[in-house]
């Protein structure tokens, strides 16, 4: 039986692979903030890639009929995860915000531990994330701080969406059809917060770019599902906020500080062992 080039990556790559095209893409998207906003560039982002999903996949309708209503859910969760996210950036460094909304599927890692090994990673990972949120005394913005935190509660409704989705639909079909209903629910959002300002040929170009990452992000994470357990699943995404740090460094001109070097530094190693002690392998 033939197997896809997914299925010859190991999952814990697909997850750090995952983990590389959502900062970037979140960087390229804050970078034109300025023309639509937060809500306007997170519709088109979602919609884009709704459209890119549709084109590429053509997904039946079929295999999602018999499981609407969790489609209908993982898509909401979809909206409300990439709203919230982009109302936190527009307010609150990069960095930090992904530092805090890391929160969640860390919470499910430690709800979800049955070794004492992932406890371990975690608590590195955890230690980490403290240094890289700088939050006491760094003046954030409030409201800011509350959409990162409010996030991080929605990526971790996504996670378990994204893999209770990915084990009843087959394919991407789970993934494209929810990120329809998700475009769907932002439509109004985005139109009334940006208008005409959609059509900016240089919004529609890295909107695009950013549209495409994040189709790549979420595909890669639902056949990563297939093969992990959450909370190692959780544990591997604690090297996202080094991730960020670097799209930030890249794109939006963000540096980083001793403080950031060794936060990046607990949660490599977080994430290096969970990869190779704590993931059983699914034949």
């Amino acid at each position: 039986m033939q197997t896809s080039l997914t299925d010859r990556i190991p999952a814990p790559t697909l997850v750090l692979l995952a983990g590389f095209t959502v900062q970037l893409g979140s960087a390229l998207a804050k970078s034109v903030f300025e023309l639509a906003g937060p809500l306007g560039t997170v519709f088109l982002r979602v919609f884009l890639s709704a459209v890119l999903l549709l084109v590429l996949w053509r997904p039946r309708w079929q295999g999602a009929r018999n499981h609407w209503p969790l489609v209908l859910a993982y898509g909401g969760a979809l909206a409300l995860m990439n709203t919230l996210f982009y109302l936190a950036i527009d307010r609150v460094p990069l960095g930090v915000v992904v530092a805090i909304e890391f929160t969640g599927p860390l919470g499910l890692a430690v709800i979800k531990s049955r070794r004492w090994l992932d406890v371990l990673w975690v608590t590195l990972a955890m230690f980490g994330v403290i240094l890289l949120a700088p939050l006491q005394g760094s003046g954030l913005d409030p409201l800011g701080l509350g959409f990162a935190i409010l996030s991080a509660l929605a990526w971790a409704g996504h996670i378990l969406l994204t893999q209770a989705t990915g084990e009843v639909v087959p394919g991407l079909e789970g993934l494209a059809w929810g990120m329809v209903f998700a475009s769907i629910l932002l439509l109004p959002m985005g139109v009334g917060a940006a208008g005409t300002t959609l059509l900016d040929w240089r919004l529609l170009a890295i909107a695009t770019a950013v549209a495409a990452l994040s189709s790549v992000t979420y595909a890669l994470e639902m056949v990563a599902l297939r093969r992990l357990p959450v909370n190692v699943f959780g544990v591997l995404l604690s090297v996202e906020p080094m991730l960020a740090a670097a799209a930030g460094f890249l794109v939006l001109g963000e540096t980083l500080t001793v403080r950031a070097m060794a936060a990046v530094v607990l949660i490599s190693i977080a994430a290096a062992g969970a990869a190779k002690y704590g993931i059983p392998e699914v034949e």
